[in-house]
């Protein structure tokens, strides 16, 4: 599957320190590259969408933060391998397209297609690998497999349905010394099991060895669409198993950044993890790196609940993607927050008065400015002191030179992706 346009980044004198993120997994910040190894070669994995509905801002956020990653180790002078899926078959998906007398894969093709349009418009530079869950069950089925083989994985008795051929992942048989559960999240087992419960799992399925066991491969039911899984018998696959694998066939073991949003946290991030541990006993990631939730009128965006900014909605409105960036560039990407008409009327007005104050920038201003901006970006992604650093300079007169302009558009672009 083709991702969308790629962004011409223009290249910026100078370098950023070695980025530090947050690793969920530990606690702490940390190097995404030794101190001595800034051109060293980075990789990537960010979980994509499940295409049903269109871009909205918890997405938009996502995907600027790990576009700011990307930009960030470019401006490292790192060479990036960046693989972002898509879960173009999934419950949710198949729903709505029951719902709305729309085929599944047409729904999920407009969907996608959409997003596409929207990344562009937002000046995110694509993944190399854009891949869809359907075009990994050929690497997938194999994995499984193995897994059965191994133990690992075993079928359980016909369900309420009636359907015999479930395949789950034996959780506790599969710890090893790349993973043990919990070592993602960190979350106790009460916990677990409550996210499992919301997120997809189905930790009351009977004869499953354990209720946090998640399923590896969904056997066919009548009106769902399946495909030949060879000794897995007809399905499709599950949600974990096929972020696990595309990763695996793409990229090192481990790679750099694991990334999504905190709701992929457990189970997802968790399991997929496990599957790749047990696969072949390495770690999946290095460093695993989480967005807040975007909210509106106090609760989380959602699709289920159907309170949804889209990107696509503004841009139809006429609203300057430009301004819609710097909305989410003000939020420091760890945390929760709550879209408003109040944070774009702000991010409108930045972006305007950042504009006119590039006419006449001299050099050393645009120089010392970029220096500003590059360290809050090493310290965690501080987008928000990268705006404010910006703020102040555009309070101050220019030095009438003009040398530095196109320096300063340049390095806005380059480091933020703010194409002003």
């Amino acid at each position: 599957m083709h991702a969308w346009k790629n962004p011409e980044v223009p290249q910026v004198a100078g370098s950023a320190p070695i980025l530090e993120l947050f690793n969920t997994a530990t606690g702490n910040l940390q190097a995404t590259a030794p101190a001595d190894a800034a051109n060293t070669a980075a990789s990537m994995y960010v979980c994509g969408i499940t295409p049903y509905d269109a871009t909205h801002m918890g997405h938009a956020s996502t995907y600027v933060t790990f576009d700011l990653v990307h930009r960030t180790w470019l401006d490292n002078g790192r060479s990036v391998t960046y693989t972002q899926n898509i879960t173009d078959v999934d419950d949710p998906l198949l729903e709505r397209a029951e719902a709305t007398g729309v085929d599944w894969r047409d729904l999920a093709e407009q969907q996608v297609q959409l997003f596409r349009d929207d990344m562009e418009a937002l000046n995110v530079i694509p993944p190399q690998n854009y891949i869809g869950a359907v075009e990994s069950i050929d690497w997938l089925v194999p994995v499984v497999e193995q897994l059965l083989e191994a133990d690992l994985a075993y079928r359980v008795p016909a369900g309420a349905d009636g359907v015999e051929g479930d395949i789950y992942f034996d959780t506790f048989a599969a710890e090893n010394e790349a993973w043990k559960l919990g070592s993602v999240s960190n979350y106790d087992r009460e916990t677990m099991l409550g996210f499992f419960a919301e997120r997809g799992g189905d930790p009351q399925r009977v004869g499953k060895r354990d209720a946090l066991d998640p399923l590896l491969w969904r056997a066919a039911r009548e009106g769902e669409p399946s495909w030949d899984g060879g000794k897995l018998g007809t399905g499709r696959p599950g949600w974990h198993i096929e972020c696990s694998v595309i990763a695996r066939k793409t990229l090192p073991a481990p790679f750099t950044v694991q990334g999504g949003g905190s709701d992929l946290i457990f189970p997802h991030h968790e399991f997929s993890a496990a599957h790749a541990a047990a696969s072949d006993h390495q770690e999946l990631a290095q460093t695993y790196v989480h967005t807040g939730m975007v909210g509106l009128d106090g609760e989380k965006m959602s699709k289920s609940l159907g309170n949804l900014v889209l990107v696509s909605k503004l841009r139809a409105a006429g609203v300057d993607p430009v301004a819609i960036r710097a909305v989410l560039l003000s939020q420091h990407y760890r945390t929760n927050w709550f879209w408003t008409d109040e944070l774009l009327n702000l991010a409108q007005q930045r972006v305007a008065s950042w504009r006119e104050r590039l006419q006449g920038t001299g050099l050393a201003e645009a120089t010392a400015l970029l220096a500003s901006i590059r360290s809050r970006m090493a310290n965690d992604l501080d987008a928000p002191g990268a705006l404010d650093a910006i703020d102040l300079w555009a309070a101050q007169p220019a030095d009438g030179s003009g040398d530095g302009e196109q320096v300063l558009r340049d390095g806005f672009d380059a480091l933020l992706g703010l194409k002003l």
